[in-house]
């Protein structure tokens, strides 16, 4: 009896022992920064912190290995972060330079690996020169009020108080702005950048490790599950539309198809290819906050002007002009990072940059379209040439143009409908059959007709006074 007691007793130590061991256990999310930061990144950020509320997660983990990308998705993150109510800590495995450095210091720790490096944050343009002054006077605050939200550390002393901040917002500032001096640490004229061990010095790192594993065991945690965050096939597929390489391809893709549906009417697949080119362009920019909808509409009045001016409209006008120019508006505006109607973020030369792609590429794919025209749809040699219509009637084969001076002659003479003219249809005009047009309305079969005019092989009628 004593020995199963003492089994019982020692059966039940166990399994308060793994119990205990199971609510010691930190449920950790795991995120993965190892490339630009761009709107594809802010929007999975999103996504991670979703997901780490629905795991009741104890953790976030970033881990971070990058050179910076675009302010505005930078804020985004660093602002999701500052407001978590989950803890955010980051592992820099080699680089947190830029906007990778504002991530990093709007979290709770920072861990680097030997050898990494954090800062350089210095705002610049799409060609790597320095954004003007408005630019990082912005970026500084943001830096500043980032290292500032995590507190001080107030320490009396026989002679005064001393503030010291956890995280020093004028080293911070330092990492933008070149004119800080920091005696000891920076001389002005440069741009700050901390090592590993500078990093852990000054207050901006915790500690170093080799992995995240080291890192977890620097920071006594003993019992986790890692669950980490991969970006679906989607995300993926958007990261790769949305580069100016493939944008540039899309945006040939959609002229061509334009122009081949414009020489073959009918045809369609050349329309559907653009209208594809066009769905696969704006929708990735669409849904990674890029494209307005107001840009999208823009895009597509253009090309109903444009379809106007050409089968409507004869001649080459203000509806064509308006027509082009509102279609790379509307694909230009959709590359550059204005939110709705506010452009106060948006430098000259993101605009340049996002016109001259959309406008090289729509001439490049102009240029495409003619060339390929001629080599899809020749006669002896085109694989297409069976769609197009090349044959030629030759007057000495017996074809004839239409008899411009006998159809003058109906002109003010009287008819019947042979059909309904819907608008068009056929009419018996002095025992002649002839192809004619109603200037307005229907006209039923049987009633009486005038003819008002001739144009291009066809008369235009009118209802007729019996």
């Amino acid at each position: 009896m004593k020995r199963i007691l003492l089994f019982l007793a020692a059966l039940l130590i166990s399994i308060s022992s793994i119990k205990a061991e199971e609510n010691d256990t930190l449920r950790i999310y795991k995120f993965n920064i190892k490339e630009e930061i761009a709107p594809s990144v802010w929007r999975q950020t999103k996504i991670v912190f979703e997901n780490a509320k629905a795991m009741n997660a104890d953790l976030i983990l970033i881990h971070m290995n990058t050179y910076g990308g675009t302010v505005v998705d930078a804020d985004s993150i660093r602002t999701k972060i500052l407001n978590s109510d989950i803890p955010v800590w980051t592992f820099i495995d080699n680089n947190a330079a830029s906007a990778g450095a504002l991530i990093s210091i709007a979290g709770d720790s920072i861990y680097m690996r030997p050898g990494a490096n954090i800062g350089a944050a210095t705002v610049v343009d799409q060609s790597g020169q320095k954004a003007p002054d408005k630019y990082q006077s912005y970026f500084r605050a943001t830096m500043r009020s980032t290292a500032e939200s995590h507190g001080v550390d107030t320490i009396i002393t026989a002679n005064d108080t001393i503030i010291k901040w956890f995280r020093d917002p004028t080293i911070a500032e330092a990492m933008v702005d070149e004119d800080v001096y920091i005696p000891g640490i920076i001389d002005t004229g440069k741009i700050l950048t901390f090592t590993t061990n500078e990093a852990i010095q000054y207050g901006f790192c915790e500690g170093k490790a080799e992995s995240v594993e080291d890192l977890l065991e620097k920071a006594n945690i003993r019992h986790y599950i890692i669950e980490e965050y991969v970006p679906s096939t989607i995300d993926k597929i958007i990261g790769f539309l949305i580069s100016p390489i493939v944008s540039g391809l899309l945006i040939m893709a959609i002229i061509g198809g334009i122009y081949f549906e414009m020489q073959s009417p009918g045809i369609g697949f050349p329309l559907a290819i653009s209208i594809v080119a066009a769905i696969a362009y704006f929708m990735p920019l669409y849904i990674e906050g890029l494209a307005e909808n107001w840009e999208i509409i823009l895009f597509v009045a253009g090309l109903i002007l444009i379809a106007l001016e050409v089968f409507v409209i004869p001649g080459f006008g203000v509806a064509g002009a308006l027509g082009i120019s509102l279609t790379i508006a509307g694909l230009t505006l959709s590359l550059i990072e204005n939110v709705k109607f506010n452009f106060e973020r948006v430098d000259g030369s993101s605009i340049i940059i996002a016109l001259l792609t959309v406008v090289v590429s729509m001439f490049i794919g102009l240029l495409l379209a003619l060339w390929g025209s001629r080599k899809l749809f020749t006669v002896s040699r085109g694989p297409l040439h069976s769609l197009a219509l090349n044959t030629v009637q030759n007057k000495n084969e017996g074809f004839i143009s239409y008899n411009n001076v006998h159809q003058t002659e109906m002109i003010g003479k009287k008819g019947v409908a042979q059909t309904v003219l819907r608008p068009s249809g056929k009419v018996l005009v002095e025992n002649e059959y002839w192809d004619a047009k109603a200037e307005y309305g229907f006209i039923d079969k049987g009633e009486s007709i005038l003819v008002t005019r001739q144009e291009s092989g066809q008369l235009y009628v009118e209802k007729a006074d019996n």
